[in-house]
């Protein structure tokens, strides 16, 4: 190796370093500082009991009768959401997914309004699909602790408190993730702390707070805090 490549090894050496030696010691800081292991709960009545509890707090029942939900996720995708019959419109830059939530076989793409097939089709409604799974999440999580492989579990925490423990054995994008619901004193979300296959540091903290009552009387929250990050979900309607 000459000089100038010495020289020039040691210059990207140095900015490499430079910008990765920071975040990985930010990142160090954030792991030991809030990764948590997943706590041991308590599976029976008293689990449920609190789950439905949390439910009674948001009107569970205005959401059920709740047939049209829209809104947009961090003002990149925007969604109609047709739950009476389990369709969703999902809209991102040029694209246009109409979702068929029962049969995936038959939804619908688009791209500048005109219908396309073929591989980008299939792509456009995967990721469609996927963006759906986790947008909606983030709107109404707290709907779904009784639904099709969900387990939930009562978990006492250090203060006296209880908080509830869910865990999605099935469905979704990354079924296996589990969640603790910190619930206030009427039993309505403040926030959770997240086990999930995507993020790097188990047991990160969300707020759920910023709710709105849509014409529909479902409640359902506008933004989410995690750590110094921001999840701003806005245009949030509900119709019967």
């Amino acid at each position: 190796m000459t000089k100038k490549s010495k020289k020039i090894f040691k210059i990207i050496s140095g900015v490499v370093i430079f910008l990765t030696l920071p975040s990985l010691l930010f990142f160090g800081f954030l792991f030991f500082k809030y990764n948590e292991n997943l706590p041991n709960g308590i599976q029976g009545e008293e689990a449920d009991a609190l789950a439905y509890n949390m439910l009674e707090a948001l009107d569970y029942n205005a959401f059920k009768n709740t047939n049209h939900i829209e809104w947009t996720f961090k003002k990149r995708h925007h969604y109609k959401w047709d739950k009476e019959n389990n369709t969703c419109d999902v809209y991102w830059k040029e694209f246009k997914v109409n979702l068929d939530l029962n049969d995936h076989t038959q939804s619908k793409a688009y791209v500048h309004s005109f219908k396309v097939e073929s591989d980008m089709a299939k792509e456009l409604k995967t990721k469609a699909l996927k963006y759906f799974n986790n947008d909606s999440f983030w709107l109404v999580a707290p709907y779904k602790v009784f639904d099709k492989g969900v387990e939930r579990r009562l978990v006492k925490l250090e203060n006296g408190d209880k908080a509830l423990l869910v865990t999605y054995t099935s469905g979704g994008s990354t079924p296996g993730d589990s969640y603790l619901w910190l619930l206030d004193d009427s039993g309505k979300p403040t926030a959770f702390k997240m086990w999930t296959s995507i993020l790097p540091i188990d047991g990160l903290e969300a707020s759920w707070s910023n709710w709105t009552t849509t014409e529909s009387g479902a409640q359902l929250p506008t933004f989410h805090k995690m750590l110094v990050l921001g999840l701003e979900i806005g245009d949030v309607k509900g119709t019967n």
